[in-house]
């Protein structure tokens, strides 16, 4: 299982995970209990059940970098550009806007 913590400007807002039912997401109960900044996204509002889908979610999905700067990661990491969680896990430590995903290996 591939694991990443979630984190919404300096808080650990919770953990995204992609398993052989496809991908999740869970805010984390302390971050539920004091939401210093909301939530990750509007397609995403706290609430403390787990959201599913069978492929990326799509929130997620657009941290991703595309076109020539997806291209340069691709081939100096030698990434599979259809592995998104491998993807998701290795570009997004320091994307733009307020939402950071760190490796939980």
């Amino acid at each position: 299982m591939k694991k990443g913590l979630i984190f919404k400007k300096d808080a650990f807002a919770g953990v995204i995970w992609e398993d052989e039912n496809g991908y999740s997401f869970q805010y984390h109960e302390d971050y539920l209990s004091n939401p210093k900044y909301g939530g990750v996204s509007r397609t995403l509002p706290l609430r403390s059940e787990v959201f599913t889908d069978k492929n990326m979610i799509p929130f997620f999905d657009g941290l991703i970098p595309e076109g020539w700067l997806l291209k340069i990661a691709i081939d100096n990491w030698k990434l599979d550009p259809r592995d998104r969680m491998t993807l998701l896990l290795t570009l997004c430590r320091d994307c733009i806007g307020d939402i950071s995903v760190i490796n939980d290996k």
